[in-house]
């Protein structure tokens, strides 16, 4: 069938016209397409520097305002001097007492006393205690025979063996310009004289503000730190800083020497031997040969090697310390993932989360309850070594046999596999690895510096490489390694042991660390904290290992993770100075004395403090230390357990303590040290974990583990009557 146009001319024509007409119809398409497509990448162009620019002021405006808070802080920091508080020495009997007069107290709006003395934290309602009675007075002349009058009573039991110095902290809310007169008198059964010490101090606000103040603080550095605007370190010590200028604001500013007795040394000892011992460690390839060991044992499956290193990390934190696990794990973790090609961040989560679940199993596990067994009311009452870790394991057993269905379903959507090839994930690590290595040369002279270049160039040859393998790659995500049989083999031959001595050398030492972890849980004998034991054991291996390049070593030492906990002891010492802690312990005695008092019958009044003890610990635990927070409440929950309206027994409180200040630290990464000391590890290796990271999982966990801490708790206290 044949088609004709009227319109066309004869056949030839109207070809060669219609020809000429489609080519000049394709070169003005072709220049349309190509103006919208210049257009369009003008437009991209106009968007992407849009948000470059946005992005550039916000980053200039984050950059002054943190800048002008810092000397914002500095200056008040510099304007007031440090206050030098003398202690007096003074001894008191039931025959004679103390008087003293203050008469420079002017326009200070509180009075903070403290004294030291054979003291202890349980008031017993009997004729037979003995006590130390301090009274505060003061007289204040309005007019003409007109005064007005403050008096306050501070009664401090005694203990009975005298042995012991307590430090004891109050504080007293005075009339500006009246003199301060202080009456101290002893209440004995003998006629024996007790010694104490005493020192004061006048502060400028009322301990209302200073709550407002540190929880300011606190939010503050926990923006920085969850939003990453700076590095959690940084964003520590500015917190640090912060607080410092506060006190200094109301009239307590600290000395250099005061600040640095705040640091726990024992735990930054411990955490720099342990750091020292698994760098030596992975030269022998042992992490490798483990990691080559553990797919073996999982056959190629994800979950049934992520489950046994949970559990095994749990159980062993059980009898370690939590730091000393994740310390051991970590690196083992971060190789066995690269030789799946999976992202060693989830599985890094879920170990240390389960780490934190086991330490809550012993007496030894966990330091709060390192802090509980030691209590020498507690042991009165009962509640020893055999006693809390028997009650202890056989709940923390539950929680963790419930968990893993749990934690199956928080990583139910989530890619444990890397969605790249294995030879392409390998080279993104080179290239970060290289970069940071670069980075952390400090151009000094002429041959640090062409180092540094070789590396940059290094890197930039790696990225090129990288930029043609993403070219031809096409992405197969394989959900099991169908050739982990064949693959062995060729694992085996490429990651061994390559130092058998050395291994030898680390083996014997780690193990004698390790039981003389254990000696100084159970031998009073051994006068040897865990930061010591870790030191001598870097100390030893060192020695044995013959390192003859020191700074290797101390290059794979995490100082930003030690400085953070520096930073972060003196922010959370802070803290408490500022009274945040200890109105936190007034409004949950509030809550669980009076609430439980008057709203509720008698009978219910034990289930509904055991819920508030494990909730509260358990948030309080998930923002703050545990370790503070844990002391505090200790003195708390045995004068509630001694106050007869209130009729509640102390172990209950006290098994809640321990399990809500334990697993409450899963709820964020600063909870627990070995949230902090894992991301800081895994940071080195390439493999950092942000704060939102570890909270989507670690919160979900913290919640559901309580719950059933809880449920075990009530049906045990509450169905059993275990309250004895």
């Amino acid at each position: 069938m044949t088609l004709h146009d009227s319109s066309f001319g004869p056949g030839e024509e109207s070809w060669e016209g219609n020809s000429g007409e489609l080519e000049r119809r394709c070169r003005l398409g072709s220049e349309v397409a190509s103006l919208s497509r210049s257009l369009s990448i003008e437009k991209n162009e106009h968007n992407s520097k849009f948000f470059s620019n946005i992005w550039y002021v916000f980053r200039i405006t984050r950059l002054i305002t943190i800048f002008i808070m810092v000397v914002l802080c500095s200056l008040v920091f510099s304007m007031y001097p440090d206050r030098e508080r003398p202690w007096r020495m003074l001894a008191v009997s039931s025959t004679e007492s103390f008087s003293m007069n203050l008469t420079n107290f002017r326009d200070n709006a509180l009075w903070k006393l403290q004294v030291g003395g054979p003291f202890t934290t349980r008031m017993e309602k009997s004729p037979d205690q003995e006590s130390i009675l301090i009274q505060v007075e003061q007289m204040l002349e309005i007019g003409f025979r007109r005064r007005e009058q403050i008096l306050y009573n501070w009664t401090i039991p005694l203990h009975s063996k005298r042995s012991d110095q307590i430090l004891t902290t109050r504080t007293f809310a005075m009339l500006p310009g009246a003199p301060i007169q202080v009456n101290v008198q002893a209440f004995l059964q003998d006629t024996q004289v007790v010694p104490l010490s005493m020192t004061y101090q006048s502060l400028y606000v009322t301990v209302e503000t200073q709550v407002l103040i540190a929880g300011l603080i606190l939010a503050g550095v926990y923006v920085l730190i969850i939003f990453e605007i700076v590095h959690r370190t940084l964003a520590a010590m500015l917190g640090s800083l912060a607080a410092l200028a506060a006190l200094a604001f109301i009239g307590d500013r600290p000395s250099l020497m005061t600040v640095v007795e705040w640091i726990d040394y024992e735990t930054l000892a411990l955490l720099f031997g342990m750091m020292i011992l698994v760098a030596i460690f992975s030269e022998t390839g042992f992490f490798d040969y483990c990691a080559v060991k553990a797919y073996q044992v999982s056959r190629g499956r994800v979950w049934p090697m992520i489950i046994i290193l949970c559990l095994f990390a749990a159980i062993l934190s059980a009898f370690l310390d939590n730091v000393t696990t994740m310390m051991l794990f970590t690196p083992v973790t971060i190789r066995l993932c690269e030789v799946l090609n999976l992202d060693p961040r989830h599985v890094l989560i879920a170990e240390v989360i389960f780490t934190n679940i086991g330490g809550a199993a012993t007496a030894v596990g966990d330091p709060p309850n390192v802090i509980i067994v030691s209590n020498q009311d507690l042991r009165k009452k009962g509640l020893d070594f055999a006693a809390f870790t028997g009650y202890m394991f056989l709940g923390i057993c539950l929680v963790l046999l419930t968990s893993f269905p749990f934690l199956r379903l928080l990583y139910w959507n989530k890619k444990l596999y890397n969605k790249e090839s294995s030879e392409i994930v390998e080279l993104k690590h080179e290239i970060l690895v290289w970069r940071q290595t670069a980075h952390r040369i400090n151009p000094a002279s002429r041959e640090e510096t062409a180092v540094k270049c070789l590396l940059m160039q290094k890197v930039l040859n790696l990225e090129s490489l990288l930029r043609k393998k993403l070219r031809t790659f096409q992405r197969q995500i394989s959900q099991e390694d169908k050739n982990w049989e064949n693959n062995i083999q060729e694992l085996q031959k490429k990651h061994r042991i390559t130092d058998k001595i050395l291994l030898v050398k680390c083996v014997s030492v780690l193990a004698i660390v390790i039981f003389m972890f254990f000696l100084n849980s159970f031998v009073p004998g051994i006068h040897l904290e865990l930061g010591w034991i870790a030191v001598l054991g870097a100390l030893w291996l060192l020695i044995l290992a013959d390192i003859q390049d020191f700074e290797i070593i101390l290059h794979r030492v995490e100082w930003a993770t030690l400085l953070f906990f520096a930073a972060l002891f003196v922010l959370m010492e802070r803290c408490v100075c500022l009274c945040l802690l200890k109105a936190e312990c007034l409004v949950v005695t509030w809550l669980w004395c009076y609430l439980p008092y008057q709203a509720v019958p008698e009978r219910e009044r034990l289930a509904i403090a055991i819920i508030l003890v494990m909730w509260v610990s358990a948030l309080v635990s998930s923002l703050i230390d545990n370790i503070p927070f844990t002391a505090t409440m200790i003195p708390v929950l045995l004068n509630l357990s001694q106050d007869t309206d209130v009729n509640l027994p102390v172990k209950p409180l006290i098994f809640a303590l321990a399990m809500g200040a334990c697993l409450g630290g899963n709820g964020t990464l600063i909870g627990a040290s070995a949230n902090v000391v894992c991301a800081g590890i895994a940071e080195q290796h390439g493999y950092g974990f942000s704060f939102m990271e570890f909270f989507r999982l670690g919160f979900p966990m913290m919640l559901i583990t309580c719950t059933i801490g809880m449920c075990y708790l009530l049906a045990t206290h509450i169905g059993l009557g275990w309250n004895t």
